[in-house]
């Protein structure tokens, strides 16, 4: 008896970072929104992205309940797709884009471009003729040459809403590539150095911008509640310091995203409603303390919805023991999913489509691209006879996989395919050798 509690404990465990849709139809057979991922895979070829239509939207509900006086903004480029944007809009969620090619699909989806706010270090002058074309809502200013750039491009006579990003001084998040708080990386202008008051000065000289609040992003994957506590006492500070000296009264301060997910089961991930309960409580006493209305908080959740909503499949090409490791080759690599490369990430894959054996061995999951680094999980327990055709699931696939692949070795990019009571469709198609083709023009 104990040993059969320990194992639905185990698997209990197991399905923590899965989408809560998934069930098992039959043992080694989950299926995810009521479908097979092994007929997923023979129905649409693999590797292929499978998103949970309704954990996207649950995620999204979650944070409106978390955060009901707060303007949510899905950080596209987590995952963005029509199917995506669709979502957003009909869940009350607005958009958070960073080039012109992210707000062109929103707005030719249908999303009301005053709800999109678009920001980045460096936006290019077709990223801003885009943007006031398109009429988006708000413009983030990140450096002091977008202000005389922006001002050019809106004219004397027209109008636009902008926010800055400002650098708090603070490090938070799961890796060093990832931390943005700092003053020793690319975003932002600083509190600490006078160049974000500087840049808020010649904002207010130029009667075209309308300066509507702060922005401050403080990194990715953080668990903690306690940084963001801390840039809501910096970034009131601040609001302060502009009180005074120019009587300005900002009504929006956007604490960016970050919130952290869990990969593997076991690990931590960001607890919204003491997030949300402790920034609203430390917000409205900072403001308390400095005189000053409280202003409208705007967060920017990306992976934090769309990572748990996806399963990334994969089928096995080749099993290989070397010494005393094993690798287990699969159908793609750092092409479709870059990030244990880039930050050393861990999942925890698992064979699907059928049981396999009781006894397990530990294997490191690696890509088919010509790289060392071409590793996509280490350290896996799988069943002992894990062998070439197989299936292997990764779940927490739904962000920051499809948006940053690339095309090494021309492998082409896989299909997104969403799901939903038991019923799956294409959303995103195969990248094909045609298109690859296509796009080569010279000879």
């Amino acid at each position: 008896m104990t040993t059969v509690h320990d194992t639905t404990v185990t698997a209990a465990a197991a399905l923590s970072v899965w989408p809560a849709s998934t069930a098992e139809l039959r043992p080694g057979d989950p299926a995810v929104g009521g479908v097979s991922l092994a007929e997923v895979a023979d129905r649409f070829g693999t590797p292929v992205y499978v998103l949970d239509e309704a954990e996207v939207r649950d995620r999204c509900r979650t944070y409106r309940d978390a955060f009901p006086d707060a303007e949510v903004l899905y950080a596209a480029k987590a995952f963005l797709c029509r199917a995506m944007i669709h979502w957003m809009d009909e869940e009350g969620l607005g958009l958070d884009v960073c080039s012109a090619g992210e707000l062109e699909l929103a707005v030719t989806t249908g999303f009301p471009p005053e709800r999109i706010v678009l920001h980045g270090n460096a936006k290019s002058p077709h990223d801003l003729e885009t943007a006031l074309r398109l009429g988006v809502g708000r413009i983030v200013i990140d450096s002091p040459s977008e202000i005389a750039r922006l001002a050019a491009a809106v004219g004397p006579d027209g109008h636009q809403r902008v926010m800055v990003r400002v650098v708090p001084g603070i490090s938070a998040g799961g890796h060093e590539k990832i931390r943005t708080g700092t003053e020793d990386q690319k975003f932002g202008l600083s509190i600490s150095d006078g160049y974000a008051q500087h840049a808020i000065a010649r904002i207010l000289d130029q009667p075209q911008l309308e300066l509507v609040g702060l922005h401050c992003h403080l990194g990715s994957q953080i668990t903690s509640v306690k940084p963001y506590l801390s840039a809501v006492r910096r970034m009131v500070g601040l609001m302060s310091r502009l009180h005074e000296q120019h009587g300005l009264v900002l009504p929006e301060l956007d604490l960016g995203g970050g919130h952290g997910i869990a990969y593997r089961p076991g690990e931590q991930a960001m607890d919204l409603t003491t997030l949300a309960r402790k920034v609203r409580a430390e917000l409205a006493e900072a403001c308390a303390t400095a005189g000053l209305a409280v202003p409208r908080l705007v967060i920017e959740p990306g992976r934090a919805i769309a990572g748990p909503a996806g399963v990334a499949l994969y089928r096995v090409l080749s099993v290989k023991r070397t010494g005393e490791h094993t690798f287990v080759a699969v159908d793609g690599g750092m092409s479709d999913n870059p990030r244990p490369a880039l930050y050393g990430v861990r999942y925890a894959p698992r064979l699907v489509g059928r049981r396999g054996s009781a006894a397990r061995v530990p294997v490191t999951v690696v890509g088919r691209h010509c790289e060392a680094g071409d590793v996509l999980a280490t350290d896996v327990d799988l069943p002992d006879d894990v062998r070439a055709g197989d299936l292997l699931a990764v779940p927490v696939a739904g962000a920051y996989h499809l948006s940053m692949a690339s095309g090494y070795n021309l492998v082409g990019r896989p299909p997104v395919v969403a799901v939903r009571d038991g019923g799956a469709r294409l959303l995103v198609r195969r990248e094909s050798l045609d298109d690859i083709r296509n796009r080569d023009v010279g000879l």
